[in-house]
């Protein structure tokens, strides 16, 4: 189900100088989940996708989730600086730079996120490496970490792969430890606040792989579907392909288990026998064996005659003289056998290696705040999906960028009065996340994240996505950023 948005704008203001500045926050606006809390659980999310031959990367989809915006436009409104303007220096870029290029180079920083929605299946947003003190943080939007179709937590596996293509992990998998963000996007879903800061473990890539088949066995149909659901759910353990398979148990002699399943099986003869080895037509049954009578005192048609069996064994035919009168009877047996249940799946362990801190690997792009509308910014991201009039652009499997100058916008409908859009073709599907650079340095790879792509539009009602939007990067957003950026998370392996 997606979120609609109403969407309006106007052009207002330059780009702020890059004056640093410590803006007050409220420790009560930033909100934090865990992700992964132990090294076990974060190795189990990493083989998860790993496993399989990357099954699960690869076929993974774009997360089109509150994408689509109404070109419904409100010409007032619009985002403040609620203190003075600020920045964080991009990794590496501590000590000012002024050099420039007239070709874009693709940052290193940008790559995607997989997790699993709440429909069960992986999919992707854009996301960007970000300057933290541990260099273990990422940036992306808030709806992509934080579950807001079933109101769980968060999203579940979470990860983030810079530069990823078609499988390919070049510096590894990094598996999310805590995502933080504002409390009033975690709590009330405030389109102002639809930003995440994400600190990382180190990244890992695989070195070996082994996959266990062990059925974990139960009683009854219940046990078994309890625990499917908890390795289903569970983030420690590296489960998948979970089915649950019956069966029946013909090798158990005498009663079956307390508590447990069974099925009535009519057998043989021979086989009945062997647990009443008294004749067929003796009482005193074993528990869990029994006979079935039907009786006339008609001779029926082909009666093969008495203490006769049928060619499949399953059948005892004999007669009973009752007076003058003679009972024709036919017999069967059956056994009520224990029913097991076993869940049964691929339990993935794979053998994984540590390639160092995200932002050693690939830098990170540094933070501005409370700029004045209408900076330049590039966009950066991964767009997939069709325009309204069914034309496929982008396929999201490389990386894009789109140039322009952000203009105020409002989003009534998720209570997004402080919003900035920018002209943009990316379609929304994939293009999530996607990082908005302020002064980005193209030679150097680096600049300003000024804005995180939450939702497009297509203001002039053409068919053809033209808009982009963010919420405003402002003293609160720097409050999380802060909150985030002093955590240190470490290796799993």
């Amino acid at each position: 189900m997606k979120r609609t948005l109403a969407l309006g704008g106007v052009a207002a203001g330059l780009l702020a100088s890059a004056a640093v500045a410590a803006p007050a926050h409220a420790a009560g606006d930033v909100s934090s989940d865990t992700l992964a809390s132990t090294n076990l659980a974060a190795q189990q999310v990493a083989a998860f996708w790993y496993g399989q031959a990357k099954a699960n990367l690869i076929n993974a989809t774009p997360y089109n989730v509150e994408t689509t915006i109404p070109s419904k436009h409100v010409s007032t409104g619009g985002p403040a600086a609620d203190t003075k303007p600020g920045v964080v220096p991009a990794i590496g870029d501590e000590k000012k730079s002024t050099s420039t290029s007239k070709n874009v180079n693709l940052p290193k920083t940008t790559g995607k996120v997989f997790f699993i929605g709440a429909d069960s299946k992986p999919h992707w947003c854009s996301a960007t490496s970000v300057q933290s003190t541990y260099h273990n943080l990422v940036a992306t939007a808030g709806h992509c970490v934080y579950d807001t179709e079933s109101n769980k937590a968060t999203l579940d596996k979470w990860v983030f792969i810079p530069g990823y293509y078609q499988g390919k992990t070049p510096w590894g998998i990094y598996v999310g430890k805590t995502a933080y963000t504002h409390y009033d996007f975690d709590v009330y879903e405030d389109g102002d606040r639809d930003y995440a800061f994400v600190t990382v473990y180190n990244g890992v890539l695989p070195t070996s792989a082994s996959v266990s088949k062990d059925p974990l066995p139960f009683e009854t149909k219940a046990e078994a579907e309890k625990k499917k659901a908890e390795l289903e759910a569970d983030k420690s353990d590296g489960y998948s392909n979970l089915t649950i398979e019956r069966k029946v148990d013909t090798t158990t002699v005498g009663a079956v288990p307390a508590g447990s399943e069974f099925e009535k099986t009519y057998v043989t003869l021979d086989t009945w026998k062997k647990l009443n080895p008294q004749p067929a037509a003796w009482g005193g049954f074993k528990p869990n064996t029994g006979v079935t009578d039907s009786s006339t005192f008609n001779r029926p048609q082909g009666w093969p005659g008495n203490g006769k069996v049928s060619a499949d064994g399953k059948t005892y035919y004999f007669e009973a003289k009752f007076g003058r009168s003679t009972k024709y009877i036919t017999r069967t047996f059956w056994i009520n056998y224990d029913v097991d249940y076993s869940v049964v799946g691929k339990a993935l362990w794979i053998g994984l290696k540590d390639v160092g801190r995200l932002g050693d690997n690939v830098g990170g792009q540094g933070l501005a705040y409370n700029q004045k509308v209408g900076s330049s910014v590039f966009v950066f991201g991964y767009p997939s999906g069709s325009h309204p009039d069914g034309s496929h652009t982008f396929t999201g499997q490389t990386l894009k960028w789109s140039y322009g100058k952000t203009f105020a916008a409002t989003a009534p409908s998720i209570k997004g009065d402080e919003l900035v859009g920018v002209k943009s073709s990316f379609t929304g599907e994939g293009s999530i996340g996607s990082s908005w650079l302020a002064q980005y340095k193209t030679s150097r790879r680096l600049g300003y994240l000024n804005g995180v792509t939450i939702g497009v539009s297509d203001t002039d009602k053409n068919n053809r996505i033209d808009t982009s939007v963010s919420p405003y990067f402002d003293g609160e957003t720097y409050g999380v950023y802060k909150s985030a950026a002093a955590v240190w998370s470490g290796k799993i392996v």
